[in-house]
């Protein structure tokens, strides 16, 4: 049995526990849509019984373009999710992308998360590991494209190695070329055979990388219609939590709007899920 607990909110995930969300924007764009977002998405977690998460980049470094939007950036994002965090009463998710961004970032994000292009980035991983164990939370580590599900135990040995940290991992699909993710439900089971919960990203396992028509293939397309049947497969694979993201107006969001949903499918989605999560713990 594997279960996480963050210590200073209470949020758990894991074997016995109910399902895990970790769901808001894919970047941030401004603070009341932020806000918007996260209060929909606790209202629906609270009335479902399940621990919620507020997740948003402050910067999306990997960009098909260097003109696609990227966010506010370290300082003034960490700031919003600061005052999201406050003023929802909930845990935070974020991704960083450098090693010094570790210890600014583990002071205001309860979940830090390692980018999967990033994960086998010895220097990131090991800064990550040591400045979230000091502040007392979760690093989330995206299993990158390019890496069987099993290989993933390098990278959860080097944080070992780093810090006394929980570790959660997650499944965000293999990529073969041809501007396309693939996801493997079997390397869920893999991957919690290594002792951490596992979480799906169904957002960006529908990510057609550097297909998006809109702009000619300057950033990424996605098939918003393909992200209910990776959650609810996931889930029934087993998956103790999900990560998800959503926008009131999708085709509108700054980034990556082809690949998440609208605000208004949360609550029909999560109760979905909710329901396959206890039919299979059972």
């Amino acid at each position: 049995m594997t279960v996480l607990t963050h210590a200073a909110s209470g949020w758990t995930i894991g074997t016995g526990k109910p399902l895990s969300v970790i769901a808001g924007l894919n970047v941030l764009e401004d603070e009341g849509l932020a806000l918007e977002v996260g209060t929909e998405l606790k209202r629906i977690c609270d009335a479902l019984g399940l621990p919620y998460v507020f997740k948003a980049s402050f910067d999306k470094a990997n960009r098909s373009s260097i003109k696609s939007y990227r966010g506010p950036g370290m300082e003034a994002g960490l700031k919003t999710l600061a005052r999201v965090k406050a003023k929802l009463n909930v845990p935070i998710c974020a991704d960083l992308h450098e090693p010094g961004q570790a210890e600014p970032v583990a002071e205001v994000v309860d979940i830090v998360q390692i980018p999967a292009f990033l994960c086998r980035q010895t220097d990131l991983v090991v800064a990550t590991a040591r400045a979230t164990a000091a502040a007392g939370g979760i690093v989330q580590v995206k299993k990158a494209q390019f890496i069987a599900p099993w290989d993933t135990k390098n990278i959860v040995s080097k944080i070992a190695e780093a810090a006394d940290v929980g570790v959660i991992l997650c499944e965000r699909g293999s990529s073969f070329g041809y501007n396309n993710l693939v996801v493997d439900m079997l390397g869920i089971q893999e991957m919690q055979k290594l002792g951490c919960p596992v979480t799906i990203d169904a957002t960006h396992a529908v990510q057609l990388p550097g297909a998006d028509p809109r702009t000619a293939g300057a950033s990424t397309g996605g098939r918003r219609d393909g992200v209910a049947i990776i959650a609810k497969a996931a889930i029934a694979a087993g998956a103790d939590g999900v990560f998800l993201e959503f926008h009131t107006d999708p085709d509108k969001a700054l980034c990556d709007g082809p690949s998440c949903l609208p605000l208004s499918a949360a609550n029909d989605l999560l109760a979905t899920l909710k329901a396959l999560h206890e039919v299979v713990a059972a």
